[in-house]
């Protein structure tokens, strides 16, 4: 994958539903070129997909954010199984550092989330944690 590649994937993860005249005309190159290297990559499988991110995605969540957590003693599989169980829960990393895990969380409102915030912190082995509110998107991977 070459340079001109990853500008026209950039371009595509902007805006999926561009035309490929549009395409060819933000990243200076042909039409027809637009075209050949969008097949060529999905062909290879650097492009498996293309998604549509709908208004309730972007509803469903009007709350998000980080909690970093860190877990006292060999506590971390269990926690993560009870971290899993939560619906609140829309991923679960582990991490190194200061934090042990960083969960990613969504809920409708700030006192919902302020409860499961809670509720994590009343988990047996949680040492500490710190939340950060995510405000608002910059650039996504979906």
């Amino acid at each position: 994958m070459d340079d001109t590649d990853r500008r026209l994937i950039a371009a595509l993860r902007h805006d999926a539903r561009a035309s490929h005249s549009d395409l060819a005309h933000r990243l200076g190159i042909a039409r027809a070129t637009v075209r050949s290297r969008i097949e060529r990559l999905v062909a290879r499988g650097e492009i498996v997909g293309f998604s549509v991110v709908t208004r309730s995605d972007v509803a469903r969540d009007p709350v998000r954010a980080l909690m970093m957590i860190g877990i006292e003693g060999r506590g971390t599989d269990r926690i993560a199984r009870q971290l899993n169980g939560l619906s609140e829960v829309r991923a679960l990393h582990s991490t190194n550092g200061r934090w042990d895990l960083i969960a990613e969380l969504g809920a409708s409102s700030l006192e919902d989330l302020d409860s499961v915030l809670s509720r994590i912190r009343r988990f047996d082995g949680i040492a500490t944690s710190e939340t950060s509110l995510l405000l608002s998107v910059k650039k996504a991977s979906r």
